[in-house]
């Protein structure tokens, strides 16, 4: 089995994995055959990318570690929740929003403990990369992904079960600060204006005020929206914290925020591979992210999943079919394509090995 962008995708091929469409109906099973109508229709949709089961691919095993269906549920949680809680702050009745607020909390605590169970029995690198894309609904998704990325971190810490759950509510209302942007700033394609940075920036204390409001919800969670672009440095904000002043909770998240949002689509720019993700937040080790957090997100997430389709900087194309904790970025890729993309009978390449370092991936269409 392995991830393709749907353009890519030639009629006659299997789905390799169920399709459903956002409010969790099934739009195409897996192992039906994708014909040129159907493919059209998916494209409606909107979908990016879909798995499909091919020879070249054969034995390639993908393992979700959150399944599809809690996923969109998690997403359609958030959304209705962010937008009970944007409600009770306009305050047309304060007696029916604390009823809302109360059933978007619950909510939210229902849905992240599904989450962290699945987290806590699957034992292999999570896998969030490599995932049926969407373009829409940016703020949701990202939100649910940075919940996922930060309760994987918090086990990886060896927190206790109370704070892991903490750190997961806050993670899923981290920018609830942003139902209060304008959109066109949200999502504007160009360069922001000083004024309209600002704005942007204002979400971590809107967020705060928010949830600090709602009496069900403990303090950290309400911090974690109040610092997650807080810098170990000093030069974040909206405070400008540092070192140790900054919450723990803050520092893990900040880590995934922005793993998250560097290898997510957005409206001004393409997706970055995964692995200059991580060299961005190596590179921002001891200033803006606290190195051991930075450390520990290397080994719990798989930066090229197993399924993707890759290209070499030789200009082969592959699969990755394996994956290395020790080597972050340099999976064991299954070669289906030479360098003037001719099929080739599958061979697999390590690309850790020494005699391989010079090869890189430089392509992961279906990432971006």
């Amino acid at each position: 089995m392995r991830l393709i962008t749907l353009n890519r995708c030639q009629p006659g091929v299997k789905l390799g994995k169920t399709i459903r469409h956002e409010n969790g109906n099934v739009l195409l099973r897996q192992g039906t055959e994708l014909t040129p109508s159907l493919l059209a229709s998916l494209k409606k949709y909107n979908i990016f990318t879909i798995y499909i089961e091919d020879e070249e691919s054969e034995g390639i095993e993908v393992i979700d570690s959150i399944p599809e269906e809690l996923r969109m549920e998690a997403v359609h949680v958030i959304t209705d929740g962010l937008n009970a809680l944007a409600d009770s702050n306009g305050k047309p009745t304060i007696t029916h929003n604390m009823i809302k607020t109360g059933r978007a909390l619950r909510s939210f605590q229902k849905v992240f403990k599904e989450i962290l169970s699945c987290l806590s029995e699957n034992r292999v690198a999570l896998n969030l990369l490599a995932t049926t894309k969407v373009h829409d609904h940016y703020l949701y998704t990202h939100s649910v992904n940075v919940a996922i990325y930060s309760c994987q971190l918090a086990i990886a810490n060896g927190m206790p079960i109370k704070n892991i759950e903490e750190i997961g509510l806050g993670a899923l209302l981290h920018d609830a600060g942003k139902m209060y942007i304008p959109l066109e700033v949200i999502n504007k394609p160009d360069k922001l204006t000083k004024e309209e940075y600002d704005q942007v920036k204002a979400h971590c204390e809107l967020g705060f005020e928010i949830l600090r409001k709602v009496h069900e919800i403990p303090i950290p969670v309400s911090h974690c929206a109040l610092q997650h672009h807080e810098r170990i440095d000093g030069r974040g904000y909206p405070r400008g914290l540092k070192g140790d002043e900054i919450h723990r909770y803050a520092k893990i998240m900040s880590v995934a925020d922005v793993f998250d949002a560097l290898t997510s689509h957005r409206v001004y720019r393409q997706a970055m591979l995964p692995h200059r993700a991580l060299e961005i937040l190596y590179a921002g080790c001891g200033t803006q992210f606290d190195t051991n957090q930075v450390n520990l997100f290397k080994d719990a997430v798989a930066i090229y999943p197993q399924g993707l389709t890759v290209t070499l900087n030789d200009g082969r194309t592959g699969i990755v079919c394996n994956y290395d904790f020790k080597a972050a970025g340099r999976p064991i890729v299954r070669i289906i394509k030479d360098e003037e993309q001719q099929k080739v009978t599958p061979y697999e390449i390590d690309l850790s090995a020494r005699a391989n370092l010079c090869l890189e991936v430089v392509e992961a269409e279906a990432l971006l």
